[in-house]
C-alpha cells in the first residue's frame, strides 16, 4: 500500500456572491459609479391556464413527459431520447447569453440577424394592457399556493410535490431609466428562474437561461431607452417530469438592475486566495477582471483595500491593509486581470463554531482613470486554511473538524421555492441547534443569499451543481440541455461562489448515470473536473456515488471520495437482505484501500424516515429496518413510526450510520439525508406531498430523531429525550417500548416513581431501550448519567384532554422593511399547559392589524390542505402559522387561533 498523501489547501476565501456584495453608489457626484437596484417589487404576472394553449415562443422542442412517480430513488438513469426540431425555436437567440462562460471563443454563439422572435407578441409590448394580470413581488413561486393534486396518475405526483409547478407564464415590469443613465451599461441580474427563462426589453429578445437553478445576467444596454419607460417581459416555461423533487415555478429568487460605467469590474469579477495563512499573518492575493466596454482604449488604475467586518457585516473604519495601485492598459472591448497582493497581520480567521468564529473581511476594489473614480466593487471574505487528510480527515485552521452535516433541498416548506432570508435562517438555526456544522446543497446551486448566510453563521458547505449529466433520471430533466449548457452552468456557479470561505468542496454530480458507463462516463467527469480546476485551484472536487465501485473508472477522477449510502452498505444484511435494487456491502474499507491518498466523506447517509409523534407497534427489534406497510409504516394514515428505527430500502437508521462512522475513523464525516423534510419525494407513500426523511418536519418542528442526532453531534451538551409520548388509553396493560436518546452513557427509567432499571449504552449503541415496559398512565422519568455522575433528566406524562390553544412566535418583533416573517407555533394543550400529543383539532386562524397570514402547516406529509389556508388541523398536537408585516407599515398585529371546544389563543406581534 502506498503512503497516504496529505491533500492540503491553504486558501483565503472571499465570501458573498457578486449579487449580494457589489458596492452601492460611492461617489454621488460621479454618475459612472456602480449602482445595484432591487427590482423585486411591482411585477405583473400571468400564467396560462391548463385549458389554454401557450404561445409558441419556445426555447426548444422536448420529448413527451413521462410520469415516473414512485420510481425508486436509486434507479439506474437511462439514455436521453432524441427529438428532432419540427418548428421554429428560440434557442439560437438564447445561447449567446452564456458566451462569457465558454472558454474557447471559437465556440461562442452568434446572435442571429434580423428581427428578434416575438417582437410583435402583445405581452412584450409596452402598450399591452396588463391591468387584469396578477400583481406580485419577487421572489415568487407560482405553484406553492396549490391546490395539491390528489390520487394516482395525476399530472404532478408525489415525486414533484403534487403542486402545479408545470406550465408557461409571463412576468412584466416597467423600468424607469432616467436620461442621466445615457452612456451607462445596464444589466439585468436574475438569481434564479424556474425554468427556460427568456427576456424581452422594449419588444426585443435580449437573451435568457434554461437551467432553473443558475444565476445569470443579460445585457440590457443595447435595448434601453434612457429618459423614459422601458418594458421588461420575462417568459418562464417549466416542464412536467423535469425533477425528482419539488422545483417550484417562476422567478423564485431576487432580480436586480445593475448600472456601471463602461469601464468596470466584470460580472463576478474578483477572485481572492492566499498562498500562506497563519495566526501571525495572511498573504492575500486579489485577481480582479476589469472590462472596457467603451469604444476607446485607455490606461486605468486599480486599487484594493481590506477592511474588517463586524458580525452584522459593517466595515471597520480603518483598513487592515491596502494593496499597491496597479495600472493597466485596456483595449476597447477587451478585459484584463489586475493582480494585487497584501499581507494582513494577525488575521481574524474564519472557522466553524463552537470552537472557532466565522470572522470576515471585505475587499474594496476601485477603478480610476486620471484620478477619476469609475467603479467600486466590494467583496466580503474570510481567511482560513483547509487540509484534507486521507487518514485523519478534515482540518480547518489546523483543528480537526468532524463533518456533522445535513443535506438540504432548496424549498422552504409552506413558502415553496420562493427564497426568503428569514425562513432560510430559521432552517439553519434549528440545524445548528442539533450540532450540525455542515450543509450539502442538494443538488443544485443555491440562492446567493443562502451562501452569504452560511458564511456568516459558520457552516461548512459542499456546493453542488448537477443531479444528472447526459443520462436522464426523469424524462425532461437537465439531461436535455447538458451537452450545450454544462460548461456555462458550471463556470457560472464557480465564479459566483468560489469566494465563499464556507465552501470546502465542489460537487459536480450526484448519483449520475455515468457511474454505469465506464470510461465514457469518466471522460465526462474529466471534462467537468478540468473546468473546475481552471476556475478554482483551492478546493478539491468530488462526485457523489451510489453505484460506482472502487475498481470502476469514475472514482479515480475525483479528489475526494463521496459515497451515498455505500459506506454503511446498501440493502445489506439484517432486515435488508433480499431487497431488490442496488446491493453493496459496507464499502468504506474497499475505497480506502484502493485510494489511500484520498479523503472519504459520506455525502448521503441514513435516508431514515419518520412522522413526528406517530408510533406503531410492534417495534423493530434490530437497530435498523426498512419501512414496510404495517412494519414501521401505516399505509392507511400514510405515516411512518417515530421510533426512528426505519429507513427506505437503500438506507439505514441513524444508529446504524453512527456505528459505521465510528467503526471507520478515517472517514471525515458525513451528511444525513436529510436535515429538514422537503416538498416532493415522499417515500414510501407517494400519495403524500412531502418527504419523511428530515429530522425536522416541513413545518420546522423537531422529530424525535433530532435529539438522536443532537446526542451524537453535541456530546458535551447535557440532554436526554424520552419517547414515545405517554397517551395510550388503548394500550393499558400492553407492552409499549420506551427509548431514550441521551448524550449520557447510562440512564435509569422510572414509571410513576418506580425504577424500571438502570442501563448503559453498549459498544456502538446510541440509544438506551426498555422494550418490555407495560403501559400504565402516569409519568415517565429518565435520569441520565455520564462517567458515573448525574448528567440530566427528562420526563413526560399522560396529559389531560385538549383544553386550550397556545401561540408562541419565534420572534415577537418584526422589521417592516423587506420580507420579514414570524413563525408562530400553535400548541393544543391541556389545562396545565402540556401539549396533548395526539390532538388533531381543526384550528381556524384570524389576524387583525398590520400583518398578513402567509401560510399554515402542521408537518404532516400526507396533509393536502393548500398552504395559504387559514384553517388547518393540528398534527400530533402542533400547528404552524406564518405571518408577515403588511405594506411595510410599522405597528402591530394580533393573531388568533380558534377551535371548537377549546379556549382560543392569541398573540401580538409588533412591527418596527
Amino acid at each position: 500500500m502506498c503512503k497516504p498523501v496529505l491533500y492540503k489547501i491553504l486558501f483565503f476565501s472571499c465570501i458573498f456572491s457578486f449579487y449580494s456584495c457589489v458596492a452601492q453608489k460611492q461617489d454621488k457626484g460621479n454618475k459612472e459609479v456602480r449602482e445595484r437596484i432591487s427590482i423585486n417589487e411591482g411585477w405583473k404576472f400571468y400564467k396560462y391556464a391548463a385549458t389554454e394553449k401557450p404561445d409558441s415562443l419556445i426555447y426548444d422542442v422536448r420529448p413527451d413527459a413521462v410520469n415516473e412517480d414512485g420510481k425508486a430513488a436509486d434507479a439506474e438513469p437511462t439514455m436521453a431520447l432524441q427529438v428532432k426540431t419540427k418548428s421554429a425555436v428560440l434557442k439560437s437567440w438564447i445561447m449567446p447569453s452564456g458566451n462569457s462562460f465558454i472558454k474557447d471563443t471559437e465556440k461562442h454563439y452568434t446572435r442571429p440577424v434580423g428581427k428578434s422572435p416575438g417582437n410583435n407578441f402583445p405581452f412584450v409590448q409596452g402598450g399591452f394592457n396588463d391591468a387584469k394580470w396578477q400583481e406580485v413581488n419577487l421572489p415568487h413561486d407560482w405553484a406553492v399556493q396549490g391546490p395539491f393534486y390528489k390520487g394516482w396518475d395525476t399530472e404532478v405526483g408525489g415525486g414533484m410535490g403534487r403542486l402545479p409547478s408545470q406550465g408557461v407564464a409571463w412576468y412584466r415590469r416597467k423600468l424607469d431609466i432616467p436620461a442621466t443613465d445615457k452612456g451607462k451599461n445596464i444589466y439585468l441580474d436574475i438569481d434564479g428562474a424556474m425554468s427556460y427563462a427568456m427576456v424581452w426589453l422594449n419588444g426585443q429578445l435580449v437573451g435568457g437561461w434554461p437551467y432553473g437553478y443558475a444565476s445569470w445576467r443579460v445585457d440590457l444596454t443595447p435595448y434601453i431607452i434612457p429618459g423614459g419607460e422601458n418594458q421588461l417581459a420575462i417568459r418562464i416555461d417549466n416542464p412536467l417530469s423535469s425533477s425528482r423533487w419539488y422545483p417550484g415555478g417562476g422567478i423564485y429568487r431576487s432580480v436586480w438592475l445593475v448600472k456601471t460605467g463602461s469601464v468596470h469590474v466584470a460580472h463576478w469579477g474578483t477572485y481572492v486566495t492566499t498562498p500562506i495563512v497563519s495566526a501571525a499573518s495572511a498573504t492575500v492575493k486579489i485577481e480582479a477582471t476589469i472590462e472596457n466596454t467603451s469604444a476607446q482604449a485607455g490606461k486605468f488604475d486599480i486599487t484594493t483595500a481590506i477592511y474588517g467586518l463586524d458580525a452584522n457585516g459593517n466595515k471597520e473604519k480603518k483598513a487592515a491593509a491596502t494593496a499597491k495601485s496597479i495600472s493597466r492598459d485596456i483595449a476597447a472591448g477587451k478585459s484584463v486581470v489586475a493582480d494585487a497582493q497584501v499581507t494582513i497581520a494577525n488575521p481574524k480567521l474564519w472557522g466553524p463554531p463552537p470552537t472557532q468564529k466565522p470572522n470576515r473581511y471585505v475587499a474594496v476594489t476601485s477603478v480610476y482613470q486620471n484620478g477619476r473614480l469609475l467603479d467600486v466593487y466590494e467583496t466580503p471574505f474570510g481567511i482560513r486554511s483547509l487540509e484534507f487528510d486521507a487518514e485523519k480527515g478534515l482540518f480547518v485552521n489546523g483543528e480537526k473538524i468532524i463533518i456533522k452535516g445535513a443535506n438540504q433541498h432548496h424549498d422552504l416548506g409552506a413558502l415553496g421555492a420562493a427564497f426568503n432570508e428569514r425562513a432560510a435562517e430559521r432552517q439553519l438555526e434549528l440545524l445548528g441547534e442539533s450540532g450540525c456544522n455542515a450543509i450539502r446543497l442538494a443538488h443544485n446551486p443555491p440562492a446567493p443569499e443562502l451562501l452569504d448566510m452560511l458564511d456568516r453563521m459558520g457552516f461548512l458547505v459542499v456546493d453542488e451543481v448537477f443531479d444528472c449529466w447526459e443520462r436522464k433520471k426523469t424524462s425532461l430533466d437537465f439531461h436535455l440541455i447538458f451537452p450545450e449548457w454544462s460548461e456555462q452552468d458550471l463556470r457560472a456557479m464557480l465564479r459566483r461562489d468560489r469566494n465563499h470561505p464556507g465552501i470546502i468542496l465542489w460537487s459536480f454530480g450526484n448519483e449520475v448515470g455515468e457511474q454505469y458507463t465506464g470510461e465514457a462516463g469518466a471522460a465526462v467527469a474529466e471534462r467537468l473536473k478540468a473546468i473546475i480546476k481552471e476556475e478554482d485551484t483551492t478546493r478539491p472536487v468530488t462526485v457523489s456515488m451510489n453505484y460506482a465501485k472502487p475498481d470502476m473508472p469514475l472514482p479515480a477522477v475525483v479528489d475526494v471520495i463521496s459515497l451515498n449510502y455505500q459506506g454503511e452498505g446498501i440493502r445489506n444484511g439484517g432486515a435488508y437482505a433480499g431487497l431488490k435494487g442496488i446491493t453493496t456491502p459496507p464499502l468504506f474499507p474497499a475505497f480506502h484501500e484502493k485510494f489511500p491518498g484520498k479523503m472519504i466523506i459520506s455525502s448521503e447517509n441514513a435516508a431514515a424516515v419518520s412522522s413526528r409523534g406517530k408510533y406503531y407497534f410492534p417495534v423493530a427489534a434490530l437497530n435498523s429496518a426498512p419501512v414496510k406497510d404495517n412494519a414501521g409504516g401505516n399505509p392507511t394514515e400514510q405515516q411512518v413510526s417515530a421510533y426512528e428505527l426505519y429507513s427506505v430500502d437503500f438506507g439505514s437508521s441513524a444508529d446504524k450510520v453512527f456505528a459505521t462512522m465510528d467503526g471507520h475513523p478515517y472517514v471525515a464525516g458525513g451528511f444525513v439525508w436529510s436535515g429538514w423534510d422537503y416538498l416532493g419525494e415522499p417515500t414510501p407513500y407517494y400519495l403524500s406531498r412531502s418527504s419523511y426523511f428530515g429530522f425536522i418536519d416541513l413545518a420546522g418542528f423537531k422529530k424525535d430523531r433530532f435529539y438522536l442526532y443532537q446526542s451524537y453531534w453535541a456530546p458535551e451538551k447535557p440532554m436526554a429525550h424520552l419517547l414515545p409520548h405517554w397517551n395510550w388509553p388503548e394500550r393499558v396493560g400492553q407492552v409499549t417500548p420506551v427509548h431514550v436518546f441521551t448524550s449520557g452513557d447510562e440512564a435509569e427509567l422510572f414509571l410513576n416513581g418506580k425504577s424500571l432499571g438502570k442501563k448503559k449504552k453498549g459498544a456502538l449503541e446510541y440509544r438506551i431501550r426498555w422494550d418490555d415496559v407495560v403501559y400504565t398512565p402516569g409519568e415517565l422519568k429518565v435520569v441520565a448519567y455520564k462517567n458515573g455522575k448525574r448528567w440530566v433528566e427528562d420526563r413526560i406524562a399522560t396529559t389531560g384532554s385538549a383544553y386550550k390553544i397556545e401561540l408562541v412566535p419565534d420572534r415577537a418583533v418584526l422589521n417592516a422593511a423587506g420580507s420579514d416573517l414570524s413563525f408562530i407555533t400553535v400548541k393544543v394543550t391541556d389545562k396545565e399547559g402540556n401539549v396533548v400529543p395526539d390532538a388533531a383539532n381543526n384550528i381556524r386562524f384570524y389576524i387583525e392589524g398590520d400583518g398578513e397570514i402567509v401560510a399554515t402547516d402542521n408537518g404532516d406529509s400526507a396533509n393536502l390542505v393548500p398552504f395559504p389556508s387559514h384553517e388547518r388541523a393540528a398534527f400530533s398536537g402542533l400547528c404552524l402559522v406564518i405571518v408577515k408585516p403588511k405594506n411595510h407599515k410599522k405597528g402591530s398585529m394580533t393573531v388568533k387561533a380558534v377551535a371548537d371546544g377549546l379556549q382560543q389563543g392569541s398573540v401580538v406581534v409588533k412591527v418596527k
